[in-house]
């Protein structure tokens, strides 16, 4: 495993001085965002779609400090109801697969994306229960009208540039934010599509990221370092479907937090241990939102926390047996 940082907090440094403080820190390999909802910074997509100079040069400085790329990271809904948007992200996730293929990278990080309820909708309709039958029907339309269509198309695409995974960040607010939603549009489209497993996410939704770790066997194609942190008696009160503003700490039933600061080193060892037990060996990609510190503090904390952690050597032979 590499220890890894998605660069997008450091947005207010240029790509060199980034890598250059990272370098310092230890960390191994970088994970670029390209849009949409992720910063795009440190990869400057237009300046690197017109000029392969460019190209050669931001390869040049990853050397320099002997960083590789784990991924590129497009977060965006390209299914959303709102024809505009959905064309623009839809071109950004085309656009990152140009730019990973001309980098020499197999990994792009985005969200599966949410619908809304029916061809006239201006929002996407993330579905949370099965009923009244409206919500079932619902589910129907997204999947099979639109998620399972598009994501056939887009695989295709990120095939004929050289991408060999696909990771869906397993969000609430898209269709697919849990296991079991993880592995039906796998099942659906292909081994290409897989998971960006990020525990703070299931952290909050009550699942235990061990057991997912488990079940997602073979379909974890990359990995966010990020904890949860949940507050008991907001949690007891109001459950975990939280819509208060993420400001609002001491307001809400969970924060993301750095890990470390929602869950004990005890966790993280065990769901770094059940990665290498299912055979993942990919960067441990830190994303920090830590709203209680800075910027540079919580993805310091991150890189100290996560390096006695992460298990880099390959498994020795059992000599004792």
């Amino acid at each position: 495993m590499k220890l890894g940082v998605l660069t997008v907090p450091l947005s207010g440094m240029s790509a060199e001085e980034a890598f250059r403080y990272l370098a310092g820190l230890g960390v191994e390999t970088v994970e670029l965002g390209a849009g949409c909802y992720t910063n795009d910074a440190h990869l400057n997509p237009e300046s690197l779609m017109q000029d392969d100079k460019k190209v050669e040069e931001l390869k040049a400085l990853l050397d320099k400090y002997n960083l590789s790329i784990s991924a590129l990271s497009c977060h965006g809904n390209p299914v959303h109801p709102n024809k505009d948007r959905a064309k623009n992200d839809d071109a950004v996730y085309e656009r990152t697969l140009i730019l990973a293929e001309k980098l020499g990278v197999d990994t792009v990080v985005t969200f599966s994306g949410c619908p809304g309820d029916c061809p006239e909708s201006k929002y996407p309709n993330w579905v949370t229960c099965s009923w009244p039958e409206d919500y079932t029907a619902i589910l129907d339309y997204q999947w099979n009208d639109v998620l399972i269509p598009y994501w056939k198309d887009a695989a295709k695409r990120a095939e004929n540039h050289g991408i060999k995974k696909i990771a869906f960040e397993m969000h609430p607010g898209f269709c697919v934010y849990n296991t079991a939603t993880m592995l039906r549009i796998r099942k659906e489209v292909g081994d290409i599509l897989g998971a960006n497993f990020d525990p703070s996410h299931l952290f909050w939704q009550g699942m235990d990221p061990v057991m997912s770790i488990r079940a997602l066997e073979g379909a974890i194609h990359h990995f966010h370092a990020k904890d949860t942190k949940i507050d008991a008696h907001n949690a007891s009160v109001n459950g975990v479907l939280d819509t208060s503003h993420y400001g609002r700490d001491l307001d809400r039933s969970w924060v993301f937090r750095t890990v470390g600061y929602g869950h004990d080193a005890a966790v993280w060892k065990d769901i770094i241990l059940a990665l290498r037990q299912t055979g993942y060996d990919g960067a441990i990609s830190i994303e920090h939102e830590d709203s209680a510190m800075s910027r540079r503090e919580g993805l310091e904390k991150a890189v100290a926390f996560l390096k006695d952690i992460i298990i880099k050597e390959e498994p020795a032979q059992m000599w004792w047996a």
